[in-house]
């Protein structure tokens, strides 16, 4: 408990000390998009995968949904991957045309 900030629960309690999902780990810019499905069996999204659900309307990169949960990487990871599991969202590939790769190359020689 701290007293300013209330009480304080450890990211991996999240995602009951796993490090890892069962998906395909995710890269930082594969795109997450909510597949509109309701929850399956037994699956009850946790309060982190609800605000997931709602913030991945439109493809959303894994970076952003970590940044905006203020979660550590790993924990989203798994987080998406139970979702995954779940058919709840769907993972895509970024894809960067040959233009935009030049400029990223260009833009970091200039430094």
């Amino acid at each position: 408990m701290d007293e300013e900030a209330g009480p304080v629960v450890r990211p991996y309690a999240l995602v009951g000390g796993r490090t890892r999902s069962s998906g395909d780990a995710l890269d930082l810019v594969a795109l997450v998009t909510a597949t509109g499905a309701a929850p399956s069996g037994d699956f009850v999204p946790g309060p982190e995968q609800e605000r997931i659900l709602s913030m991945v309307s439109t493809a959303t990169p894994v970076a952003d949904v970590a940044s905006e949960l203020d979660l550590p990487l790993g924990v989203v990871r798994v987080l998406l991957g139970d979702l995954q599991d779940h058919g709840l969202i769907s993972i895509g590939r970024a894809s960067a045309s040959e233009r935009i790769l030049k400029e990223v190359i260009n833009g970091l020689r200039a430094l």
